[in-house]
């Protein structure tokens, strides 16, 4: 019974002080009626007239603008800070796509993804690791390339030796070099004579026709891989769908005999070990 004696005790004394300060609050009040619309009413006779309230101080500070126009606030500049910022940023987002084309990372992920597919696996290896170990043969294959890059423009870019237009100029050799070692000669030609141009020497072969024949290249050998990749797997299909018919064994899904073969072929003859040779060797050829 304690506890609930202590209970009531505390609800008693909580509305009490709840209670008094109203009551306390209308004695220390003045004495002025208000009108419904809010405004004091005339004092009454005997009484001191209400004290009318401060006056707001006026404020001197400026309203924040942001600019987004193209007038560029009166300086030089093209365009504004803003806008340059929001073209920067387009920019930056799209940047490791593009470089990312003009590596070897294309060729690598969709092989493995037509591996995995191949297989039958519909998870296995995941998205994320298929990306990763694309993006690890990628720094390894492009390490040579990355370098160049690195000594040739990175370096004395940093180390104020040269301009940023000069530092792409320079960065873009090595690229240029390896996406058309790369690169099938008709897929070049191809692109010149929907682009205009005639006939160019090789070192002088702009990289708006460069890059899209590499990319077109690439998605080729790609799916010339992955075809070959097929073809064993394919087998094991045909061969296991045929028994089943034979036995009459129609109810039940080929792909749960099919796939524990496929793993059995791929880790007997070292399949990872196959392709990622297969992949690195396409590159130096």
């Amino acid at each position: 019974m304690r506890p609930l004696r202590s209970l009531l005790a505390a609800v008693v004394l909580g509305t009490g002080a709840f209670l008094a300060v109203p009551a306390a609050h209308a004695q220390t009040t003045p004495n002025t009626v208000v009108n419904p619309l809010g405004t004091p009413a005339q004092a009454q006779p005997g009484q001191p007239a209400a004290t009318p309230p401060p006056a707001a101080a006026p404020t001197t500070g400026t309203p924040f603008r942001l600019n987004i126009g193209l007038e560029g606030n009166g300086t030089n500049t093209d365009v504004s800070v803003a806008v340059q910022i929001v073209i920067i940023m387009t920019l930056l987002s799209v940047a490791p796509s593009i470089v990312l084309l003009m590596t070897s990372f294309t060729r690598i992920v969709i092989v493995l993804g037509f591996l995995r597919t191949a297989l039958g696996t519909t998870n296995a290896p995941s998205n994320q690791i298929v990306v990763g170990l694309s993006l690890f043969l990628t720094f390894f294959l492009m390490g040579p390339v990355f370098d160049r890059v690195n000594s040739d423009a990175l370096q004395p870019y940093l180390n104020k030796q040269i301009t940023s237009v000069e530092a792409l100029d320079r960065a873009s050799v090595p690229l240029k070099q390896f996406m058309l070692k790369q690169t099938r000669t008709r897929d070049i030609e191809y692109f010149l004579q929907l682009g205009g141009f005639g006939p160019t020497a090789v070192k002088d072969l702009p990289m708006r026709v460069v890059i899209p024949a590499f990319v077109v290249s690439e998605l080729q050998t790609a799916f010339q891989m992955g075809f070959l990749l097929f073809l064993p797997f394919l087998v094991i299909d045909f061969l296991v769908s045929s028994v089943l018919m034979a036995l009459g064994m129609m109810m039940m899904p080929p792909v749960a005999i099919s796939l524990p073969l496929k793993l059995l072929l791929f880790v007997l003859v070292d399949g990872w070990h196959l392709v990622v040779r297969s992949l690195v060797q396409s590159f130096s050829a």
